[in-house]
């Protein structure tokens, strides 16, 4: 199979869809692939190292969606990507399209077979795909959120793990999922006051366990959202309902009555948000604020470390996409119930019930679609 990693465009986003070792892998197994020059450069891969590892070095992104059957890439697909597309196309990457009708409008028009890492799943039912990067972006958010504690980045002046006699900071986490969980393992690291809160006590006492109580944790009833999110020195949004958009925790009028310099973190806005204040933000402007809250909201995160993010993604996508080279779309995603949850869009169909049911459009059975 021809499988092509075009370079990523979004805004300041410096992963790639396959690394140099996951190229040799593929090439060892005689499929060709076609890298686009400069795609490896933001994790400090060159041309030349993918040569090494066997593949041909495309000029342009054109003549990589034009030679590829099976596209790799990391973040949606932008408009001018899209329009590269062809009926029957493989496109693997993260898609968040719930919240996104643009894009899926011009996937279906398009006809490719659009997957989505964000909603394969594993035999212990986990996300196994969207996991790395969940683990990078809730350890980043408590680095984000410090930063902008700092009175130089127009913050209260707090230092969050405070110092004796002096007590810390308050992070409180929305969501007790992957990125919960590594967000209060970092806040709780340095010493800040932590509280989680979680709809359900069996990821809660996870946490618990996994923190030796260093954290405290809640049942979210709207008491205990609006008891912690105003108290709070930073908020991170952690919720995910796979593939669906995210629910709105956090309304205009409770941000109004958070305490001024305080950081909202939403790891969620990639799936919608889960502050209604939120709005997408790029690494190049990352922030901006309401009612004397900073709001951090960059769908991206992992992409400011790309070297760390780009290979534990490739740990994590590496043997779908041996799958999909190996067997052929068809036959890998018939085989794979776990692959085939990822299918979100199939030759002008959307297959995934989350999606349509937040685009308004009409549920096709994967295994009809594929075998159209």
């Amino acid at each position: 199979m021809k499988v092509g990693v075009p370079r990523e465009i979004k805004s300041h986003e410096y992963r790639v869809g396959l690394v140099p070792a996951s190229v040799r892998e593929l090439v060892a197994r005689e499929h060709e692939v076609i890298v686009e020059r400069g795609a490896g450069g933001g994790i400090g891969a060159p041309d030349e190292a993918y040569r090494a590892a066997g593949a041909r070095i495309a000029q342009s992104s054109a003549e990589v969606f034009a030679d590829a059957e099976l596209l790799v890439k990391v973040k949606e697909p932008l408009a001018e990507e899209r329009a590269l597309l062809r009926p029957g196309q493989v496109l693997f990457t993260y898609l968040h399209l719930a919240p996104d009708p643009d894009q899926a409008r011009d996937l279906l028009a398009s006809g490719c077979v659009a997957i989505a890492y964000e909603t394969v799943t594993s035999s212990q039912g986990t996300l196994p795909l969207l996991t790395p990067m969940s683990e990078v972006a809730g350890r980043m958010a408590i680095q984000v959120g410090m930063h902008y504690l700092e009175r130089p980045h127009s913050g209260p002046g707090i230092l969050l793990p405070g110092v004796p006699g002096v007590p810390p900071g308050k992070v409180t986490i929305l969501g007790a999922g992957v990125v919960g969980s590594s967000a209060a393992m970092i806040a709780a690291g340095i010493g800040a006051e932590v509280l989680v809160l979680d709809c359900s006590v069996e990821p809660l006492r996870r946490i618990d366990l996994r923190l030796g109580g260093r954290a405290k944790t809640v049942v979210a009833t709207r008491d205990a959202i609006e008891e912690h999110v105003t108290t709070a020195d930073i908020v991170v949004g952690a919720v995910l309902v796979a593939g669906a958009r995210a629910p709105r925790l956090v309304t205009r009028a409770l941000v109004e009555r958070m305490r001024r310099g305080a950081v909202l973190v939403d790891v969620a806005i990639d799936q919608g948000g889960c502050f209604e204040t939120s709005r997408p933000t790029t690494h190049a402007d990352p922030v901006f604020a309401v009612a004397g809250v900073t709001h951090y909201c960059v769908p991206n995160m992992p992409g400011a470390v790309p070297r760390t993010s780009a290979t534990a993604l490739n740990n994590a996508t590496l043997p779908f996409v041996l799958k999909l080279a190996d067997l052929g779309w068809k036959a890998a995603l018939q085989a794979d119930p776990h692959l085939r949850h990822g299918l979100s869009i199939c030759n002008g169909k959307v297959t995934y019930a989350a999606v349509a049911e937040a685009l308004g459009r009409p549920l096709a059975d994967p295994l009809t679609a594929i075998a159209g």
